[in-house]
């Protein structure tokens, strides 16, 4: 058994598996950092290149994701500030008006994987509540997301009320009928057609 056994097991989405081989290599005093990094961050890398390359498909992603964040649990309280230091803290969730989740909760699973704290807030999310948790844990980002047209409005509401409050979060929003234009238009930081464009992008602007 090894790490390269985890992340074969995320990308054969079996979850037990998953959990079963990170009880292994913690029992063994493998490194926290080298079952996160190698294992699960490194298979959730490959998700989503396979992704990308048209090889999986979304219900495909999800059960990886959901595999990788059943072995992120074992994780979790064996994780030193030292092991746990993230890539940053994102916000998320799907704006006022707006009950769909299953786009946006893939986004937060990827993140997480790839190494984010991630507070999501759910469905139904006023701006005020974006900036006031933003605020609250210190966060880098916030992403929206939206799947009807009628709501994709409130996006623009929460970049230009950032704005006018001059808070300096970075913004980044998504969903299906969502587009780069429109992101521009409402001068949001970021857009992402996808999950692991997504992650791709958070890296970008938190680095930035």
């Amino acid at each position: 058994m090894s790490i390269k056994d985890i992340y074969a097991a995320v990308l054969e989405f079996d979850s037990d598996q998953v959990v079963k081989l990170v009880k292994d290599e913690i029992s063994r005093g493998t490194e926290i950092s080298v079952i996160l990094n190698d294992g699960l961050i490194g298979a959730m890398d490959e998700v989503g290149r396979l992704f990308s390359a048209g090889d999986l498909f979304v219900p495909e992603m999800l059960l990886a994701a959901q595999a990788m964040k059943a072995g992120l649990e074992e994780l979790k309280p064996h994780m030193k500030q030292g092991d746990s230091r993230t890539k940053g803290t994102v916000v998320i969730g799907t704006v006022k008006g707006d009950l769909h989740d299953i786009g946006k909760n893939l986004v937060a699973m990827m993140m997480e994987g790839a190494g984010f704290e991630v507070i999501d807030l759910g469905v139904d999310v006023e701006t005020e509540r974006f900036i006031q948790t933003a605020q609250e844990h210190n966060a880098d980002m916030i992403c929206m997301s939206a799947l009807l047209t009628t709501t994709m409005p409130e996006m623009g509401v929460t970049v230009e009320t950032l704005k006018e409050k001059g808070l300096n979060f970075k913004t980044m929003v998504g969903g299906a009928p969502v587009t780069k234009e429109f992101a521009d238009q409402i001068g949001a930081d970021g857009y992402s057609p996808d999950a692991p464009s997504a992650v791709e992008m958070a890296r970008l602007l938190i680095s930035a």
